[in-house]
């Protein structure tokens, strides 16, 4: 039997405001990942100089003369085979910052590989009203998100601050959705490097 390849996970966090439970859940999806045998790489907000989005990648002519960081984080963006949302809802939609961040990068970064959607909320619903507008935006980037979301409602009592997790869901549930996820990752990367992408 052939050896399976390690995927390399990209994980976007969509959330910069005052106090986030995003973080938490992000170090927690993180390290599942890892546990599933995967490199993942974050992508904070906080973290990247992206600023307001005046001028995307794609727009430099000489991407040479683009920001360094950009450069860079694009291409772990093109080598990764799986993409990993964790976003918030704010005002029942995508986090400003999490669509900024990715739309600094053309969709062909994105494209030919699996996402998935990983959303909570302080109350009841789990995030569920910005993963149905995430579901549309990740797929204009490319990246279809796999069926299963990974929804957490009242965020504030499922992670300390650690992201160490306070209840058995968390387990089963981010469990269930890296497996769909990593089935799909091996799926499309066997496909690319038989085939190809489309130019």
């Amino acid at each position: 039997m052939a050896a399976v390849k390690k995927m390399t996970t990209i994980v976007f966090l969509g959330s910069v405001r005052e106090n986030r439970m995003g973080l938490r859940v992000a170090k927690f999806m993180v390290k599942q990942l890892q546990e599933a045998n995967q490199n993942v790489e974050l992508f904070d907000p906080l973290e990247m100089p992206a600023g307001l989005l005046t001028k995307p990648l794609h727009h430099y002519q000489d991407r040479s003369t683009a920001p360094q960081w950009l450069v860079e984080a694009d291409k772990k963006l093109r080598a990764a085979d799986a993409i990993v949302v964790v976003s918030a809802e704010y005002n029942h939609a995508i986090p400003p910052a999490l669509s900024n961040l990715m739309d600094h990068f053309p969709c062909s970064s994105f494209a030919y590989k699996p996402s998935a959607i990983v959303c909570y909320s302080m109350g009841p619903f789990g995030g569920m009203r910005a993963a149905m507008s995430l579901r549309c935006f990740l797929g204009e980037l490319g990246c279809l998100s796999v069926s299963n979301i990974f929804g957490i409602p009242t965020v504030q009592n499922a992670f300390d601050a650690d992201g160490k997790p306070l209840n058995d869901r968390m387990i089963s549930g981010a469990k269930m959705l890296i497996t769909q996820l990593d089935w799909h990752a091996h799926a499309m990367a066997n496909h690319r490097n038989a085939v190809g992408i489309p130019s």
